[in-house]
């Protein structure tokens, strides 16, 4: 199989991290539940993990990292701290489920929709200027769309918001390892990511980065002032009720020591030149349609003429190429780019795929798409 859906999970993690996840679930305990040894080795790694993210992405106190279990649970926590019931949003065109059906769930918010053209930042500029006015509650920008792997301009939007005094959140889903990621120099209320995508950690850890004040989404156990029946006011433990993801937290930790060594750059640099390989061999296939910009990831999504996208993932599929198809859970970002109707195959890199694995991929489009002209 060549699985090319690495905006969904990166498959093919450095063998480092399932080793430290494994090793983590026969020698550590819950960190601050305890004073024998594997209860404080616990908090020793969990705290090793906070500090490899506030390095990676620009925090200057290590206990301002918090572990959630994705992407989707940072952003709710980072939306219900700041948008408030009647209040008002001002998202991207391009955002996910995991950002609009949390605003959707506030009685009475008023979504604004800053809506710029596929691949034009400073359209997307533009739009945000536009909707962007002191009073709202929050700005909401996905770095990279998952749908499109468009790079929105988030240093140029988070600007705004400083000037216009306006929190941002900042969804780094498609980019936390992969772009640079900045959380005090954005000035970012909060900046939210999963684990298991290009940090190549495991699935089911995530991490919000608080530059703001952020209110519990969980109420229970942190270990700290059990006595108190409130949360504790200060962080992480105010965000971490309940139970670590220790064995998580020991593989993310190994994925961003990966991440750090190898350098984003260079994993950037990477996943774009198979993405460009792979959209050069698409676009000289009658039929194919390719969404293609200069200020694009290692992510491409196009359409097969003739055949509905899910249709065409299913049969890549037993040719043995791993896509997703569909609307990837961000029918907005459809809506924008005018997709909504039909749906994209997206085709997904990580640092480890290879240039032959590109061609493969497009070898088999060219033969589905050959069979349906047929």
């Amino acid at each position: 199989m060549i699985y090319l859906d690495s905006a969904a999970t990166t498959l093919e993690k450095p063998p480092q991290v399932p080793r430290a996840a494994a090793w983590a679930m026969t020698h550590l305990a819950s960190p601050g539940r305890g004073g024998h040894a594997p209860g404080m080795a616990a908090a020793d790694l969990m705290y090793r993990m906070r500090e490899q993210a506030a390095m990676l992405f620009h925090v200057s106190d290590p206990e301002r990292v918090v572990l959630t279990c994705s992407a989707t649970h940072g952003l709710n926590i980072a939306i219900r701290s700041l948008v408030k019931p009647g209040g008002t949003a001002v998202i991207s065109g391009y955002e996910h489920n995991a950002v609009t059906r949390p605003l959707h769930a506030i009685p009475d918010v008023a979504v604004r929709v800053a809506a710029g053209p596929l691949f034009d930042p400073d359209g997307v500029y533009a739009a945000f200027e536009r909707e962007v006015k002191p009073g709202v509650d929050a700005v909401v920008c996905n770095h990279v769309s998952n749908v499109f792997g468009f790079i929105q301009p988030v240093d140029r939007i988070a600007a705004l918001c400083r000037e216009r005094g306006v929190p941002l959140i900042v969804d780094a889903s498609q980019s936390a390892g992969v772009l640079n990621v900045d959380l005090e120099g954005w000035g970012a209320a909060f900046v939210a990511m999963p684990g298991h995508k290009g940090l190549y950690g495991p699935q089911g850890t995530g991490l919000l980065l608080c530059g703001g004040e952020a209110q519990p989404l969980l109420y229970g156990g942190t270990g700290s002032l059990s006595a108190s029946q409130e949360m504790p006011g200060f962080l992480p433990d105010r965000l971490e009720a309940g139970t670590h993801n220790v064995c998580g937290a020991a593989g993310l930790l190994a994925g961003m020591k990966f991440v750090s060594r190898t350098g984003h750059a260079t994993i950037h640099a990477r996943e774009r030149a198979l993405a460009c390989r792979l959209m050069d061999g698409l676009e000289r296939l009658p039929g194919v349609t390719v969404f293609r910009g200069r200020d694009q990831s290692g992510l491409c999504s196009a359409v097969i003429g003739g055949v509905d996208c899910e249709e065409a993932g299913e049969a890549l599929a037993r040719r043995g190429i791993a896509v997703r198809a569909g609307l990837h859970c961000a029918p907005l970002a459809h809506r924008t780019a005018g997709t909504q109707d039909i749906g994209t195959v997206r085709f997904s890199f990580s640092i480890f795929n290879r240039p032959d694995q590109a061609d493969q991929a497009v070898r088999a489009v060219g033969e589905l798409a050959g069979r349906l002209r047929h």
